[in-house]
């Protein structure tokens, strides 16, 4: 699997997974970091990176492709410190990894976490 965590979030969570294994990228990297949504939207879909962020837009952006060729991951509320973010994503990835692949928004909130396949 292959990430794009976008500016919402600190690049220890897009260093931690590529310390897990993953390929996994912050949108500085590319200096992307005051580029629109749409735009890290597009460097998502050309690089087939599943997006992580924590601004609930992409979830519209994401929606908006008939094909559902693009996921998203994101945080509501807590938890908001890095750490706790990759820590919940790495306990989490096995069991939604098929429903991203496939095209889906996941929702990871403080108690629960909400899985929506696209197309919607």
């Amino acid at each position: 699997m292959k990430f794009l965590v976008d500016n919402a979030l600190s690049p220890v969570v897009a260093q931690g997974l590529k310390s897990a294994g993953y390929d996994s990228a912050h949108v500085r990297d590319y200096e992307l970091q005051r580029a629109s949504d749409a735009e890290i939207r597009e460097t998502a879909l050309r690089e087939e990176r599943i997006i992580i962020s924590a601004d609930m837009d992409f979830a519209r952006l994401v929606s908006e492709d008939p094909a559902g060729r693009l996921s998203v991951i994101l945080f509501r509320g807590k938890p908001r410190r890095p750490e706790e973010q990759l820590a919940v994503l790495l306990s989490n990835l096995p069991a939604i990894e098929e429903h991203l692949a496939k095209g889906a928004v996941v929702v990871i909130e403080e108690s629960r976490i909400r899985l929506r396949p696209l197309p919607l």
